[in-house]
């Protein structure tokens, strides 16, 4: 059975504590910086902000900084990444953490996508490696006495559980109050009930935005007859973070905006039958003697205690994985007006499979309802374009290519097909991915090489042709006018500014040639014999090309 945060509370990690990198030091990721390197375990900060770095050097000397991820990737003495970065980047730098061999910790949500998450989950067991996810809240000291009260039997049966989570902000455009707000509220639910929920339903409001909800209320129906509602939103009055747990012997309220002492009450009341009529009986709260300490620190502490004793996380994969599946159930009913979905009916595939049928008969392929496409666009059979991404005019997409959020395509481009194109990418004019090409969260193309606000030069636009297979990383730069081979691999944050040879991987700024990849992704050993997949490989002029037989 894992321990608890209490039952590590006035214990320290073993000396010294594994050595931490954090990606992303922004909003959240400063108070990782502090709480880390109040351990003694923080030794990297890597960030695309310079003026952040140079804040952080000052304030923690001794800390190293870098601006690419490949320099925290290849530091030997790093043993454990935590990713603190925006939501849709989360896949990619764990996975490339993982399988440079670190141990790592994931701000919620673990992955946008549940299959991806599986292949987190997955990789983390193949190498033996410690994959946690940062829902904070099952770390606090009241959340753990109201799990061991409910663990116990003292609530008795637990009837229905409802959260609120409501604040006049921080408001967002990347994501929507639920994905914002609600993860917490479902790890702890899930925590308190022990069992999967059947059914999702939830339902919401869009005032700021007419495609992206500020208010939602999801509910969630168990096997057991327990129910539970998760109220939140980024337009009230003022702030409330309350999980109230009714059950038959007593009710629990965990308010985390009460002083230490009145954060959870538990209060004896009983329903009694007077003349076949329910009257309530109420009782006095009772306080429970909570050890104060902050969640944070508790939760990095777990990491460290985790990391040195090789032990399974409280929030390892599973738990996001469950949590992520909660999330997608209920951003499909949203999506669908409120239309109840039963757990048993999401396909393993792609986590959460939207129905042709349920968006229009005469497409054949899913366009999420906040997706824009222009006329005069082309897109091919079971392609997938998910939030907020824009397809312009004269753009032509293949067969059973994945687009994700907020991406913009064109105008006039050209991609083929099993294309997937992460988060945040923009695929201006002038370039064209042949099939199967990969673009990483956040990657950057260009189609002129000296832009001025003040002119036009689009009569100066230069080509980018990405070949078939490539893989461009997370952040990575490829300035127009260049040819990505075929199967080659572009390092996350690595800027491209002449042309790549087939199956090169080419890393850093500007980018170079360090080795050679197989087409399934592996890199390649001084034979050219993948161990991998076996294929082989040999040289021929400055490249290298598929044995021949």
């Amino acid at each position: 059975m894992n321990k608890t945060p209490s039952d590590t509370r006035n214990a320290q990690p073993a000396t010294p504590p594994p050595s931490i990198a954090i990606i992303g030091s922004g909003y959240w990721g400063k108070n990782l910086v502090r709480n880390f390197n109040q351990f003694g375990a923080l030794k990297l900060i890597c960030d695309k902000n310079e003026t952040v770095l140079d804040d952080f050097k000052k304030q923690y000397s001794g800390v190293e900084t870098c601006l690419a991820l490949n320099q925290v990737l290849t530091h030997e003495d790093i043993q454990g990444l935590i990713i603190a970065t925006p939501a849709e980047t989360h896949f990619t730098l764990a996975r490339e953490a993982l399988l440079a061999g670190k141990h790592v910790l994931v701000e919620k949500p673990l992955s946008l996508i549940e299959k991806d998450a599986r292949e987190l989950v997955e990789l983390a067991q193949q190498n033996q490696l410690i994959l946690m996810v940062g829902h904070l809240l099952q770390y606090h000291p009241v959340f753990v006495r109201l799990k061991e009260l409910a663990a116990s039997g003292e609530l008795g049966r637990i009837n229905y559980i409802y959260s609120h989570r409501l604040n006049l902000g921080k408001i967002r455009r990347e994501e929507n109050i639920l994905w914002s707000f609600a993860p917490h509220d479902i790890s702890m639910i899930l925590s308190l009930a022990d069992e999967e929920p059947e059914s999702v339903l939830a339902t919401g409001g869009n005032y700021l935005h007419r495609r992206i909800a500020d208010v939602t209320t999801t509910h969630l129906e168990f096997p057991s007859g327990l129910r539970a509602q998760i109220f939140v939103s980024w337009l009230h009055p003022f702030k409330e973070q309350k999980l109230v747990v009714v059950g038959d012997r007593k009710m629990a309220v965990f308010d985390d905006t009460q002083p230490w002492s009145d954060k959870l009450l538990l209060y004896a009341h009983e329903i009694q039958w007077q003349h076949n009529i329910p009257v309530p009986a109420k009782a006095e709260p009772e306080r429970a003697d909570i050890p104060r300490d902050e969640p944070l620190r508790l939760e990095c502490e777990h990491f460290l205690d985790c990391i040195a004793k090789n032990e399974k996380p409280i929030t390892d994969g599973y738990e996001g994985m469950r949590v992520l599946k909660v999330l997608n159930a209920a951003q499909l009913s949203l999506d669908e007006n409120g239309r109840k979905i039963y757990l048993g009916e999401t396909p393993e595939t792609s986590g959460i499979e939207f129905p042709v049928s349920s968006i229009n008969k005469s497409l054949k392929y899913f366009a999420h309802s906040t997706a824009v496409i222009d006329d005069n666009v082309s897109v091919g059979t079971a392609t997938k374009i998910w939030h907020f991404s824009h397809i312009l005019s004269g753009s032509k997409i293949g067969e059973q290519c994945n687009i994700g959020q907020n991406v913009v395509i064109g105008p006039d481009v050209i991609i083929g097909n099993t294309c997937k194109i992460q988060n945040n990418v923009s695929i201006y004019k002038g370039v064209t991915l042949e099939d199967g090409v990969f673009c990483g969260p956040s990657m950057v193309f260009t189609n002129v090489y000296n832009p001025r606000a003040e002119l036009r030069k689009m009569d100066q636009l230069r080509p980018t042709l990405v070949k078939k297979g490539s893989t461009i990383g997370a952040n990575a730069t490829v300035v127009c006018g260049t040819t990505l081979g075929r199967y080659c691999f572009v390092g996350a944050g690595a800027v491209v500014t002449q042309n790549v040879v087939d199956y090169g991987l080419v890393v850093g700024n500007p980018a170079k040639r360090i080795g050679w990849m197989c087409e399934c992704g592996e890199r390649l050993p001084d034979d050219f014999e993948c161990l991998s997949c076996g294929k082989r490989f040999e040289k021929k002029g400055d490249g290298i090309e598929p044995a021949k037989e």
